[in-house]
């Protein structure tokens, strides 16, 4: 098996993140342009503000279960692997090649394609370049950010502080205009019907796909300055910004259009701004959503590299993504197969013409098969490792873990319910690491493999 050397390793752990850059990490890749699109979702099974609203909330409340799981994984085991390295020591290196080779094939290159298309769609509004125009925005914006991503990792999280503070901008105009326009809350009912279980279970799905990301936290752990105190804060202060963002949001939608304007509406922020300061308001509306994408899609990048650079670090199958630049800090070689990767999904994603939806289905079952996988492995490694010191444990242990295991579970089965045969093209990708795995352990014995493994941890 190939490994780098200690040396190496120690590249990789050199911390050079504040705490204000791990909030504008995780803050970058969860408020993306989702919650631009998903509102008006969530409205159509909404039949007054306050389920709408509490969904929201529930959102927050279940990313935070999540985050004080990972709170305690990452300020315990903090590895550039993140959940690589978690479900390493949980389960196995079989279990743990299957997830790095899951997120360079489906979940993270899935991903920053799907941003791609979100950025393309917007920047389309603006000035079209013809059929493929979404398409060939997004095949860009995957070379632009991750060319920068490659240059160096300090002029990378400068970048990625610039692009939250312009996503974070778009939003607040939203509020801000939501709240000095008329009020139209009082337009309370979009639909006669009930709330049921599957109206409910719909809201929700749609609700953590605009919280999702907060777990890439895990994957800059190793290169966060004084991680065991400054993890905590920078993981629940980022869901916590983001949940009262949220709020403030759909409040401000349903306020300015009212629960059947938000309903029937197919891009709720720019109907706003329209209303509100006119073709101008929209137009300012479309470059925030870019900013998001873009944003999103430089925090997935930077996160996704960590996770190829650990398969490299130690499968052969994989070896030259076991590179660390020292120079820039970055796995250049790693960010740059990413790159790749991804080009190749945004031109399958064109070829559906249905880019944002198929990415979506491509990547949803397998994203939250291993959150779940993530989450089991913290009640497996409390058993394990008993006396590892723990600078953070799980509020209300082992309830937590299993409430959150429990609804990952839920969203495992939503994921493949809900969708095409996106979700099982994804599945059979994911397989695909299987046959995979088989030829390492041609090359490498499983004696020497669980050696290995048996170090690191």
């Amino acid at each position: 098996m190939a490994t780098v050397s200690s040396a190496d390793t120690s590249v990789v752990q050199r911390p050079t993140l504040s705490t204000l850059d791990a909030v504008a990490i995780i803050v970058g890749i969860v408020v993306g342009a989702g919650i631009y699109e998903v509102p008006s979702l969530v409205a159509s099974n909404a039949t007054s503000i306050a389920p709408l609203l509490l969904v929201w909330v529930l959102g927050g409340f279940l990313s935070f279960l999540g985050a004080v799981c990972y709170a305690e994984l990452t300020t315990t085991y903090p590895d550039a692997g993140g959940n690589y390295y978690y479900l390493r020591r949980a389960f196995g290196p079989n279990l743990a090649f299957l997830f790095a080779w899951a997120r360079l094939a489906v979940i993270q290159t899935g991903s920053i394609a799907l941003l791609g298309f979100v950025f393309g769609d917007y920047a389309s509004q603006i000035f079209r370049l013809g059929e493929y125009s979404s398409a060939i925005y997004a095949a860009l914006a995957v070379v632009a950010m991750t060319t920068l991503n490659i240059m160096n990792v300090h002029f990378g999280r400068w970048l990625q502080r610039t692009l939250t503070l312009g996503t974070l901008a778009g939003l607040i105009a939203v509020i801000i205009a939501g709240f000095f326009m008329p009020d139209r809350s009082s337009q309370a009912a979009a639909t006669q019907q009930q709330i049921t279980h599957s109206n409910f279970g719909l809201m929700m799905i749609f609700v953590l796909l605009s919280y999702g990301g907060w777990s890439e936290a895990a994957f800059i752990s190793a290169e966060l300055k004084d991680v065991r105190r400054k993890m905590v804060p920078a993981l629940l202060g980022s869901i916590g910004l983001i949940t009262a963002m949220y709020i403030l949001v759909n409040l401000a939608l349903v306020r300015g259009l009212g629960l059947t304007g938000m309903a029937r509406s197919e891009a709720v922020g720019a109907e706003l701004m329209r209303n509100a300061f006119g073709q101008p308001g929209a137009v300012l509306l479309s470059l925030a959503a870019m900013f998001a994408a873009l944003s999103s899609m430089h925090g997935s990048l930077f996160t996704g590299a960590r996770t190829n650079y650990a398969l490299g670090r130690d499968y052969a199958l994989f070896r030259m993504l076991g590179y660390w630049d020292d120079r820039g800090n970055t796995p250049t070689r790693a960010l740059g197969i990413q790159g790749i990767v991804a080009l190749g999904l945004v031109f399958a994603g064109a070829a559906t013409r249905e880019g944002f939806r198929s990415m979506v289905e491509f990547t949803a079952p397998v994203f939250w098969l291993f959150i779940l996988l993530t989450g089991v492995s913290l009640i497996v490694l409390r058993t394990r490792d008993p006396g590892q010191q723990r600078r953070f444990r799980v509020p209300g242990y082992p309830v937590t873990p299993i409430l959150f295991c429990a609804t990952s579970a839920y969203l495992v089965y939503a994921s493949v319910a809900y969708t095409g045969l996106g979700s099982l093209l994804g599945v059979a990708v994911l397989l695909v690491g299987v046959g995979l795995l088989y030829i390492e352990r041609i090359k490498t014995p499983m004696a020497e493999t669980a050696g290995k493994g048996r170090e690191a941890a």
